[in-house]
């Protein structure tokens, strides 16, 4: 009877950014504007709207729109996302406190 020997796999764990894994400068911004947008993605697909209807509602043009639906974030500054929240009737609470290593310097909580 032979037996096969398995190969292992090489893998690095991440550091829950993306982005600064990617080495991407800002990274910490690039997350928390990703979060928020998709937190907008999430809160338009459950109203189940047309792009027209998002459109009217978020104050801007059908192919930004399209963008948005798409998950093309960057596209948006931070303050024009945390608009469409507004707009989309949510409040939204930003707490300043101090910075532990390790941890990131910006984060986004969703609040259930």
């Amino acid at each position: 009877m032979t037996t096969k020997r398995r190969k292992s796999i090489e893998f690095e764990a991440g550091s829950g950014n993306v982005f600064a894994d990617l080495g991407l400068k800002d990274a910490d911004q690039l997350l928390a504007r990703s979060q928020i947008g998709f937190h907008v993605f999430k809160i338009l697909e459950e109203k189940k709207l047309k792009q027209r209807e998002i459109a009217t509602v978020l104050g801007i043009a059908q192919p930004d729109v399209s963008h948005l639906m798409n998950g093309h974030f960057s596209r948006f500054t931070t303050d024009k996302l945390l608009d469409f929240l507004k707009r989309l009737n949510r409040k939204v609470t930003i707490e300043v406190s101090r910075h532990h290593k390790g941890e990131p310097y910006q984060q986004v909580t969703i609040a259930p």
